[in-house]
């Protein structure tokens, strides 16, 4: 499988939302979007929508790449070096690129980024309680369900479980 994840840039961003489908299973309420069936294109908004995700502090946004081109994007945000937690976040840009197991491969890359680069102990993430198909990869991916709140199903995956799955430990880095 040829999946990577390359920081974003704003052109890679571009190509990510021509692309773009909606999804209901990754929005809470669809009702909030003006064309509900089919996303449309806006340069201006995802100029926005990039420098917004660029100017937070802690995050990292990462492009999904199938060989030389985007099929997604993953973030590891709030990442906080005191603590040792970062947050998780990926979605595909349609469906022509799910169930093909490039989100896992995706997730695999991010959470080996945040424990690997990034330093972090603990990465969390959440889903929607109707998104099925992310629930599924986190959990392939090694998360622990924790609990729900508000609407969504929380997970969590420690870096000593990471490395017990992934059969080493940082001292054999």
């Amino acid at each position: 499988m040829d999946i990577s994840i390359v920081p974003m840039t704003r052109e890679l961003m571009h190509e990510m939302y021509k692309d773009f489908q909606f999804d209901p299973d990754i929005f809470d309420d669809m009702e909030l979007y003006e064309n509900k069936k089919n996303y449309i294109y806006d340069e201006k908004k995802v100029d926005f929508l990039f420098d917004m995700r660029s100017s937070e502090e802690n995050s990292h946004a990462f492009a999904v790449m199938l060989g030389g081109e985007i099929i997604g994007e993953v973030g590891l945000r709030h990442a906080d070096p005191e603590t040792g937690e970062c947050e998780l976040s990926v979605h595909l840009k349609n469906d022509q690129v799910k169930n093909l197991g490039y989100g896992t491969e995706a997730e695999r890359l991010a959470v080996k980024y945040a424990f690997d680069e990034l330093h972090m102990d603990r990465v969390f993430a959440e889903s929607l309680i109707k998104n099925t198909r992310s629930q599924h990869v986190l959990m392939k991916v090694g998360f622990s369900y924790t609990g729900e709140e508000d609407g969504f199903k929380q997970y969590l995956l420690k870096k000593e479980d990471w490395e017990k799955m992934s059969g080493h430990s940082a001292s054999d880095r």
